[in-house]
């Protein structure tokens, strides 16, 4: 009788035992989870309270997916720049900290896509492919950690390496005002990286959609978007993704640069981000400054900009050359924002109006455009040229203006203008259209060496363009050693020379034969 009971409590012995051992074996894993809540919202910003641990530039996330970074730590509530759509937020709506910084997507996979910054496609081809991400902000590479800037980066235009070279590493400001051409020269710039081993960033900052459109199209149907990834923000988006793009794309190069490879990124433009930044800053009430900017508008950019290097070969020699652009205000170059970018900046090209409505293009004004590496990062065949052209162009250009007063010139002066003229022509050049370097330094040899002069000018596009297709039919040699030699042998530079002379040949004037006339009559005695 007893026997049932027995066996029962035995079970029961053995499955509390068991359970026993599972209570004691468990350890409860509590987290804790600081949610805030939202006390107002406004363009591009929300003030949310709640979040006492919460750091500086720490992501924290809004429902419905919506994310903002952290920006105004007081005592009682804190700033949040919204990224992205916000019109779903309202106030009382909970936010979640993250415990982490704004990052990016970066890899391969990034290469030939469109993206905004916050890594989501906007070229309609699916999800982005990679998996490695790095913070927006990260510091710049400290001053031992780099090498001198020698390597040039070709730029495909005539004017800029010839006069304005630009290394590999160099951060070169373009500025001008607006419709001058200063996204073309950026575009040029990037096509004639094809075949370079140079991976190229457009970052796009607030500008128009059908721009960027258009930019994007030229960059497909040149075979440049290949090696190229795009960083968009459009005027009608949030000031907070204006604010990170450059930060961004800076963080998707530097990928790369990590890699060993040499980077060209673009900033299309810096002004859209100085005024995003003023109007982010104006919204969180921090105290206005010059022209109602912030106090720190030149840190915003100086720390930007400052991550743009040519690494050591032990850090694998990778390099950042940054073209970072800038608009400005009736050619007003000491202006607040301008200024700071020339002084952060290691150079700068200056696009004339004057120069633009003439039809000079591009319209680079050679007198007040600089390059503070130099010939340190040019060619030898450029630097056994650029010398005597610079001088010859500043004497025409004061010519010039001296020759509009109607003055009676000499022999001499006639042909410096006339020089300079051909010069002036020389340095034209259709948008997206590169040049090689042994066409460069064909015609810019020619130039020097006088060659133009007794072509007329309006034969000067064709005469040109006889001269590079001379410069295509170079032996492959001499076409090696004008990109690579430490000097430009005088047998080269013969050779040039004399392949220039011949394609001229039919351009220089034939010369009119005087015919006998009837002998004049005797005057009256």
């Amino acid at each position: 009788m007893n026997a049932a009971p027995e066996g029962l409590s035995l079970v029961f012995d053995r499955a509390f035992a068991g359970l026993r051992q599972v209570r004691e074996a468990f350890t409860p894993q509590l987290t804790v989870q600081e949610v805030g809540t939202i006390t107002t919202v406004s363009t591009g910003i929300a003030r949310v309270s709640g979040l006492p641990g919460v750091g500086f530039e720490e992501l924290v996330r809004f429902p419905g997916g919506a994310f903002g970074i952290a920006f105004n730590l007081d005592e009682h509530e804190i700033g949040v720049v919204l990224l992205g759509d916000y019109s779903h937020l309202h106030a009382g709506d909970e936010v979640e900290r993250t415990g982490r910084v704004m990052d990016v997507a970066v890899g391969d996979g990034l290469l030939g896509r469109v993206l905004d910054p916050l890594g989501r496609p906007l070229d309609g081809l699916g999800a982005v492919d990679a998996t490695e991400r790095l913070p927006i902000e990260r510091p710049a590479a400290p001053i031992m950690d780099r090498a001198p800037v020698t390597v040039p980066l070709q730029t495909g235009l005539k004017v800029v390496d010839a006069l304005i070279p630009i290394g590999r590493g160099q951060r070169e400001l373009i500025l001008g005002d607006r419709q001058t051409g200063k996204t073309a020269i950026a575009l040029d710039t990037l096509l004639n990286q094809r075949g370079q081993n140079v991976v190229c960033v457009y970052c796009a900052i607030g500008q128009r959609a059908a721009a960027v459109a258009k930019a994007v199209a030229v960059l497909r149907k040149q075979g440049a978007l290949a090696y190229t990834i795009v960083v968009v923000t459009e005027g009608n988006d949030p000031p907070g993704l204006a604010y990170i793009a450059p930060y961004a794309a800076t963080s998707i190069a530097e990928h790369f640069v990590a890699a060993g490879r040499d980077v060209l990124i673009v900033y299309d433009d810096l002004t859209q981000h100085a005024r995003a930044y003023r109007e982010l800053s104006l919204l969180l009430r921090r105290p206005p400054g010059r022209e109602a900017f912030p106090g720190d508008i030149f840190y915003i950019h100086s720390r930007l900009l400052e991550r743009a290097a040519h690494l050591r070969p032990e850090l694998g020699g990778g390099s950042l050359t940054a073209l970072p652009i800038i608009e400005t205000e009736a050619q007003n170059l000491s202006a607040y924002i301008p200024t700071n970018l020339i002084s952060i900046t290691d150079g700068q090209i200056y696009l004339s109006p004057a120069l633009f409505a003439l039809g000079v293009l591009p319209a680079v004004d050679v007198g007040k455009s600089v390059s503070r590496v130099g010939g340190k990062a040019q060619r030898a065949a450029y630097r056994a040229v650029a010398g005597d052209l610079k001088l010859g162009y500043a004497q025409f250009e004061e010519l010039e203006t001296f020759a509009r007063f109607g003055a009676r010139l000499d022999e001499a002066t006639r042909q410096s203008l006339e020089h300079g003229r051909r010069i002036r022509a020389c340095l034209k050049q259709p948008e997206f259209a590169p040049v090689s370097v042994p066409a460069q330094v064909a015609v810019l040899l020619a130039l020097t060496a006088g060659l133009f002069d007794p072509v007329p000018l309006d034969q000067m596009r064709d005469a040109e363009q006889a001269v590079r297709e001379a410069a295509a039919h170079l032996p492959a040699e001499v076409g090696a050693r004008l990109e690579t030699a430490d000097t430009l042998s005088d047998k080269d530079r013969a050779t040039l020379i004399d392949g220039a002379r011949r394609a001229l040949a039919r351009f220089r004037p034939e010369p009119v034969e005087s015919t006998p006339g009837p002998m004049p009559a005797a005057p009256p005695t």
